[in-house]
């Protein structure tokens, strides 16, 4: 369990377990409607302050929780419900909607409802674990399995997120595709594994590499290190195209809880990294390009940007 993560056993209370404690459907209806309990889902609740303090994340553990306590006994979170419960930072797909395999028996899943997919496939012993009291599928497996939902950007950022965390080896994840061939969805797995890269620090530069691959450009080189002339390491920039003399910094979140000092203020980290972007073009005579969270849903738009800046570079007018 992260440290952000909240404990989360013995929170789900089903319907059965009320009416033995006492409580009538309608004292319960009452409860709900008051908001001292939150219906999570049909037959199962959770004390309402509780539910409101929880993260989109939590909530959907809880969920988990609360499929899981009605489902068949086998049953596994698997897919993103396996990474959401691995602490692992997700984008595009939807939190309110459970995914579950079987850890055995045959490949019948159960009934598609709104908020739960059960998978039709069997977990085997390799790829299913114990995570928070919870079975869920390995970091490979769940890295393969994103890869079948559809979407190549959503899915490489989960497989960098992995990687990243140290979760999972590259290795691994090849062999989690090189197993499951057969199954629909490998073209986008295949994608994934070309594009994959463990040295991305964040969800917005695991976009931007998307980008950069999407508009075909010429691919950066991550995390480059920039060392003044006395060869001391000053500064790592996020991209950077060296031998054209373009680096890129993606201002997000992250980046400012990150890096931000303790005591400083975001004017002051602001004013601190204005002044490191300086020191990095006064030492390489490189371009800047400055890409935001909100760019990247202008993709043709921020590639054009950084196509003008590179020619300008070759022409010498930058």
């Amino acid at each position: 369990m992260t440290e952000s993560q909240v404990d989360l056993e013995g929170l789900v209370r089903l319907r059965r377990d009320l009416l033995a404690s006492g409580m009538t459907d309608p004292q319960i209806d009452r409860l709900v409607r008051a908001k001292v309990l939150k219906r999570i889902r049909y037959g199962a609740y959770v004390q309402y302050d509780l539910w409101e303090q929880l993260s989109p994340e939590d909530r959907h553990r809880l969920l988990a929780r609360a499929v899981r306590a009605r489902a068949h006994s086998a049953t596994a979170l698997t897919h993103v419900s396996s990474l959401i419960e691995r602490g692992i930072s997700l984008w595009g797909f939807p939190l309110d909607v459970v995914h579950t395999t079987r850890t055995g028996g045959d490949h019948r899943a159960g009934r598609r409802q709104k908020d739960w997919v059960p998978h039709r496939s069997i977990l085997e012993a390799e790829d299913r674990e114990e995570l928070n009291g919870v079975v869920v599928s390995t970091a490979p497996r769940s890295a393969f399995e994103l890869t079948t939902l559809g979407g190549v950007e959503r899915a490489l950022v989960a497989v960098n997120r992995l990687l990243h965390a140290k979760a999972m080896t590259m290795i691994e994840f090849k062999e989690q595709a090189d197993a499951h061939r057969d199954w629909p969805g490998s073209l986008t797995t295949n994608l994934v594994v070309h594009l994959a890269d463990a040295r991305l620090e964040s969800v917005g530069e695991d976009r931007f590499s998307y980008l950069v691959f999407k508009q075909g450009l010429v691919r950066p080189e991550p995390q480059f290190e920039i060392f003044d002339e006395l060869g001391t390491l000053v500064a790592r920039v996020d991209f950077a195209w060296p031998e054209l003399g373009v680096f890129v910094e993606f201002d997000g979140k992250v980046k400012y809880e990150r890096y931000r000092r303790d005591g400083e203020t975001l004017d002051d980290f602001l004013m601190r990294e204005k002044a490191r972007e300086e020191l990095v073009c006064q030492l390489t005579g490189w371009t800047c390009v400055r890409i935001t969270w909100a760019d990247l849903a202008r993709p043709e738009l921020v590639a054009s940007r950084i196509r003008k800046v590179m020619a300008a570079r070759k022409s010498g007018v930058a």
